[in-house]
C-alpha cells in the first residue's frame, strides 16, 4: 500500500472534501490520522489547499442544531487558519463546472461544487473519504480509507 504522505506530496494543489475537516476536528475516528497528515502538509508548505464554502456550511451544521453557537464559530476560525488553505466562494463559472460535474458523474451538488472549486483553483487532486467520488476522473481521487488499516 502506498503511503499517504507520498501520494499527497505528488499533487501541489488539493481539493478538500468536508469529511477531511471533520476528522481532523474529532480525534477519535479511525481517520483522524489520515485526515491530520492532509492538513499538515499545508501547514508545511508542502502543498496548498483549496475547499469551498460549502465545507463551511457542512460542517457547521452539527454544532449549530446543539446550539452551540460557539463551537461553530471555533470550527470555522479553525478551518480558516489553516495555512494555505483557501476557502473558495462559489460563482457562475463554478456553478456551471459544478453542473457538469454532477451530469456526468451523477455527483450530489455539494459534492460538484467542492470539486468544481478545486478544479477552478488548480487542484490536482481531491481528498475525500467518500469512495463514490472515484468516479472522477477530471482530478486525481485520494481516499483516505486507502490509507488506514482496518
Amino acid at each position: 500500500m502506498v503511503d499517504l504522505r507520498a501520494a499527497l506530496r505528488s499533487h501541489a494543489r488539493l481539493g478538500l472534501d468536508t469529511s477531511i475537516f471533520i476528522y481532523h476536528i474529532q480525534a477519535n475516528s479511525p481517520f483522524s490520522g489520515a485526515a491530520s497528515q492532509v492538513i499538515e502538509q499545508l501547514k508545511q508548505r508542502t502543498a496548498t489547499g483549496v475547499t469551498s464554502v460549502l465545507t463551511l456550511t457542512e460542517l457547521l451544521v452539527r454544532p449549530f442544531q446543539m446550539g452551540h453557537r460557539g463551537l461553530a464559530l471555533r470550527y470555522e476560525a479553525l478551518v480558516r487558519a489553516i495555512p494555505n488553505l483557501t476557502v473558495v466562494n462559489t460563482n457562475a463559472r463554478i456553478a456551471r463546472q459544478a453542473a457538469v460535474l454532477r451530469a456526468s458523474h451523477q455527483l450530489r451538488t455539494a459534492d460538484a461544487v467542492r470539486v468544481a472549486s478545486s478544479l477552478e483553483h488548480g487542484a490536482t487532486a481531491f481528498v475525500t473519504n467518500d469512495i463514490r467520488l472515484r468516479r472522477i476522473t477530471e482530478l486525481s481521487v485520494i481516499v483516505l480509507a486507502d490509507y488506514v488499516s482496518s
